[in-house]
């Protein structure tokens, strides 16, 4: 991280980003095998970088509706971020639920 940021300062860091993604990516890969958890990897990584533009795409489709100074519209545009967490929390959920030991389990 001291690479990624130049400094570590207790400040920056996020744990969210750092430790919760990773701890998701190996889930949804499989724990207990190595190529599951590049593949979760690979998935999550991907998925983290695509659902935010995706979810601006989306949240102009079900606002374009709405006039340009509506409080509910301007606070779902500026809320796009916050799709990264929710898609990530909504996958977790649905690997637990239905491949609980992830998508390549261990053999």
């Amino acid at each position: 991280m001291t690479t990624l940021d130049s400094q570590l300062t207790p400040g920056s860091y996020q744990p969210l980003r750092f430790t919760f993604l990773i701890w998701v990516m190996v889930i949804v890969g499989g724990s207990g095998n190595n190529f599951g958890s590049v593949l979760g990897g690979f998935l999550i990584f991907f998925l983290w970088v695509q659902v935010e533009p995706m979810g601006a795409f989306l949240m102009h489709g079900i606002t374009a509706g709405m006039a340009e100074d509506n409080g509910l519209r301007i606070h779902l545009l500026e809320s796009v971020a916050h799709m990264r967490l929710l898609t990530m929390g909504l996958i977790l959920i649905l690997v637990l639920r239905f491949a609980p030991k992830g998508l390549i389990p261990e053999k």
